[in-house]
């Protein structure tokens, strides 16, 4: 799809790899970028309209539809981690992360597949992770959410391939932002993961596979759950 005129709408889009998004949308050339965010009064960013948009809220969502009806591009990129390790914490983390990163990103998707329908098709993208896929010990319910999202996403480009919605998913690991500062570890800057994802769109190619360690896992999804170990 081309990007150069088309209008989008990203969520989580006041920082990190939403606010990429959102300026590589324009950079790209896009005509109108609808940036959704929980709390417009704190976000100002050149060139977009701002929407008042929690994926966990019904209200909000549909008034996000009715805002932003005439996008062609939606990028589900709200997310949050916040679970408990494997054996202690409170579950109510963990819940949390379905609630937004699984069940918001497939709220917002079915919200928006009429919409995308109506504007020829479109684009629907979902921010899943190396963590779709990899065992992970430390913040398992974190994984657990973005394996459901990945699921979600292979449904959805199933579901809607008869609309002519071109359904991406985008795989990395660290990347360089607020949510990963006390990582010790190599870290992919958000431009470039919103970089990879507009020539995916461009191209109309289903899967980005950002870094090293997205490619290397996605690589072993065939052998032993060891090989999916991140000390690996």
């Amino acid at each position: 799809m081309e990007i150069k005129g088309s209008v989008a709408l990203v969520t989580g889009a006041n920082r990190g790899i939403g606010l990429a998004f959102t300026r590589a949308l324009l950079a790209r050339g896009a005509a109108k970028v609808y940036a959704g965010v929980r709390s417009p009064e704190d976000f100002q960013e050149p060139g977009v309209e701002t929407l008042r948009l929690d994926v966990t809220d019904e209200d909000q969502i549909a008034a996000a539809v009715v805002a932003a009806s005439d996008a062609t591009i939606v990028i589900n990129n709200a997310g949050i981690q916040a679970g408990p390790a494997l054996l202690e914490g409170s579950l109510e983390g963990a819940r949390r992360e379905l609630e937004v990163n699984y069940l918001g990103t497939w709220a917002v998707s079915r919200a928006f597949a009429p919409v995308l329908t109506a504007n020829g098709g479109g684009v629907l993208v979902n921010m899943l992770s190396v963590a779709s896929w990899r065992v992970n010990k430390r913040w398992p319910s974190y994984a657990a959410s973005k394996a459901a999202e990945w699921s979600l996403t292979n449904a959805l480009r199933v579901g809607l391939r008869q609309q002519g919605t071109l359904v991406v998913g985008v795989h990395v690991g660290a990347v360089d932002t607020d949510a990963t500062a006390s990582l010790d570890v190599p870290k992919v800057p958000a431009a470039e993961v919103a970089a990879q994802t507009m020539d995916a769109i461009s191209r109309d190619v289903t899967e980005v596979l950002v870094d090293e360690a997205s490619r290397r896992v996605r690589a072993a999804l065939s052998g032993p759950v060891e090989l999916l170990e991140p000390d690996r």
